[in-house]
């Protein structure tokens, strides 16, 4: 029991009080057993990412987790109340005078977002975060354009309560942010989420990183910007399970905050689905990250330590050959038209041995998007699946555990077509990493802006 105070204390997250503020029956034996559980041990390795607790938390937590199992089903048979829980109020708490999302800053030029995004709806290959605007694209797409046109301080707002409101879901049990989580990039602590009626996604949450200048999203690159992505997981079945467009209009439209927010963004309170995703793609675009210590590095107005140089001249080098698939500001898939992963048939994604038989295909054939090493220390577990806790354990892949694959991507290829054995020193997995961790953002994962407007 101390060694469970303890660990309680360490991870500011005290079951105790849980418990107390649980305040409704659970109507479902899986949410009852699963969820709540799920719910505290996700916060434990959020946590344990933020180093808040020790070594031990992997011993504690298998003994906990029975522990904490047998607490909530004796002790209280409750659940959080739909949309509110320890940590939350019934009504979003918003600032008296609207923040500025106006702009966002890189390696320390400043991007102007609305003009941004208006480029980039001059072609049409849909979705925000394509190309700047370029003739030989042909007209604009008249609905990004619109998206991009009614960009605003107000629309971002509405956004940000849409992308942390629970009454998106079926059962108002799980937000966007429950998943993806601000103190560790947007992304979650677990392989895999918990959707709304306790069951685990697929895959493993991406991070939310700069995706205003994606191409593609998640994990398959199925959707091409924020704009198509925004309303994919509200109707998913698994993540949160609204069942058609009408169910979420009416519902959000009886809200007592909605109309004020839709009206202020939009000029009436009539609520839309298209303007639903409108809110939440403009929140999503003005998540720029880019004041890390290496945008301050490139920026002039810091230095490396001696390791982390070394990281960042192995990380940029043919020995390395990391920055051929992570390259550009944004450390992504060099996905436009003519890069090495801009064909329709690639679309940012790459198969980089992590099997000899996939069982989840990807896009196809083991390919899964390339993603953003900004913010990566933060963002564990890694891959698609989450099979990787650690950044050491990434580069041990890649320094020796890649698997030979048909289809596997030609940089991860020696001269023989055989996996590449880049067999990394110890010294130089500590540069790699060192320089990894200068592209941890800390004023994002704290920037109110960006925060949680229902938490206390």
């Amino acid at each position: 029991m101390a060694y469970r105070d303890e660990i309680c204390e360490k991870s500011q997250f005290p079951f105790v009080e849980f418990a107390k503020n649980a305040k409704i029956k659970c109507n479902k034996l899986r949410l009852k057993y699963v969820f709540s559980l799920q719910v505290v041990v996700k916060q434990l390795l959020i946590n344990k990412k933020l180093n808040i607790m020790n070594k031990r938390l992997s011993v504690g937590l298998s003994v906990l987790g029975f522990g904490a199992l047998t607490w909530f089903v004796s002790s209280c048979e409750t659940l959080p109340t739909p949309g509110t829980g320890s940590n939350s109020l019934e009504k979003p708490n918003l600032p008296t005078t609207l923040y500025d999302y106006s702009t966002g800053v890189i390696k320390g030029s400043t991007l102007d977002i609305k003009s941004f995004l208006q480029n980039n709806a001059f072609n049409k290959r849909g979705g925000f975060g394509n190309v700047f605007f370029d003739p030989s694209f042909g007209a604009s797409d008249p609905e990004l354009l619109e998206a991009a046109d009614k960009y605003s301080n107000a629309s971002v707002q509405l956004g940000r309560v849409l992308f942390y409101d629970k009454k998106l879901s079926l059962n108002n049990m799980v937000s966007c942010g429950s998943c993806h989580h601000q103190k560790v990039g947007f992304s979650d602590a677990m392989a895999s989420s918990i959707g709304f009626g306790g069951q685990k996604t697929s895959r493993n949450s991406m991070a939310i990183c700069n995706p205003i200048f994606f191409n593609n999203m998640f994990w398959d690159s199925r959707a091409a910007g924020t704009l198509d992505l925004s309303t994919k997981p509200v109707f998913n079945h698994i993540e949160m399970g609204m069942e058609n467009d009408a169910m979420l209009e009416q519902k959000l439209a009886a809200v007592s905050y909605y109309p004020a927010l839709f009206s202020a963004a939009f000029g009436d309170d009539k609520v839309t689905r298209n303007r639903i995703s409108m809110a939440i793609s403009h929140f999503l675009s003005s998540m720029i990250t880019g004041n890390s210590k290496f945008d301050a590095v490139s920026a002039g107005t810091q230095q490396y330590s001696q390791l982390e140089q070394m990281g960042h001249d192995l990380f940029f080098s043919d020995r390395a050959r990391c920055s051929r698939c992570h390259a550009g500001d944004n450390l992504s898939a060099p996905d436009m038209p003519g890069d090495p992963y801009g064909a329709p048939t690639v679309k940012g994604t790459a198969n980089i041995g992590l099997e000899r038989q996939y069982k989840d295909p990807g896009k196809e054939n083991g390919n899964f998007r390339i993603p953003s090493l900004r913010n990566i220390e933060l963002t564990g577990p890694y891959m698609h699946d989450g099979r990787f806790a650690n950044l050491n354990q990434v580069i041990d892949h890649y320094s020796h555990g890649i698997q030979p694959h048909s289809h596997l991507d030609k940089n991860l290829k020696d001269n023989q077509g055989n996996p590449v054995k880049l067999n990394f020193s110890e010294l130089e997995k500590d540069a790699l990493i060192a320089f990894l961790r200068t592209l941890t953002d800390n004023k994002f994962i704290t920037d109110p802006r960006f925060s949680d407007p229902f938490a206390n």
